[in-house]
């Protein structure tokens, strides 16, 4: 099993480039796999880990209800803001500057074969970030990301997750608000859940942070949680 990640950092791209680059990953991986199907020599198969962040777009996933989306497709052109229907799980979500978005391309042949877990672990890892941050999150019952004052009447959402996976292989993953423009959540029911709140790591400690002291904090914290190897 191959438990190396090439970590890619692509900075601020357009959502739709980004996209197709993760499908051209998510392709190299199972077309890897299907070879090895009818082959005795068994190649490894990669895993990638791409951190990036999105000029201001709305996605929303395959069982998601368009409905969550609360203006017209005109006033997001006003608003210098893009929608896609997209083929990940979960609802409608706000990508912007600020935030960090977290897309791994994993065989999780490689890891292990749970989807439940491989979700709880790309939390934790977030979870643990946040911690050293002195934000205390966790996980509300029933629902996948991860909150501040999680389980509670004034919990605040401050990490979405929406995956995709076929034969093992994941794409799409998760977005941390960390600087993010919060007004643009107003435009939307995130997640699908009328009564949730948003939040991000600058509103709950008043102050801006420098997105790569998170993304190094955020890198390190998947490393150990996905046991993954150094060298």
């Amino acid at each position: 099993m191959n438990k190396n990640v090439d970590f890619i950092d692509l900075g601020l791209i357009d959502y739709k480039k980004c996209w197709d680059y993760q499908e051209v990953l998510f392709a190299k991986i199972l077309k890897t796999k299907s070879v090895n199907r009818n082959s005795k020599e068994q190649l490894k198969t990669g895993n990638y880990f791409i951190f990036c962040e999105h000029p201001n777009v709305y996605t929303l996933g395959k069982s998601g209800d368009e409905k969550n989306l609360l203006v017209s497709k005109q006033d997001l052109l006003k608003k210098n803001a893009d929608f896609y229907k997209i083929n990940r799980g979960g609802d409608i979500t706000f990508h912007g500057p600020g935030q960090i978005v977290g897309y791994p391309i994993f065989d999780l042949d490689n890891f292990f074969t749970d989807i439940h877990k491989y979700l709880r672990l790309l939390e934790e890892a977030v979870i643990l970030t946040l911690n050293e941050y002195g934000v205390f999150c966790g996980r509300s019952k029933g629902e996948t990301g991860v909150g501040v004052d999680a389980g509670k009447k004034n919990a605040r959402k401050i990490c979405a997750l929406g995956v995709r996976t076929s034969r093992w292989v994941t794409m799409h993953g998760f977005a941390l608000n960390v600087n993010t423009d919060l007004d643009y959540f107003n435009n939307i029911i995130p997640c699908g859940i009328s009564n949730k709140k948003v939040t991000s790591i600058k509103n709950e400690l008043d102050k801006q942070l420098k997105i790569e002291d998170v993304k190094k904090k955020l890198k390190c914290n998947l490393i150990r949680v996905f046991k993954i190897s150094k060298d």
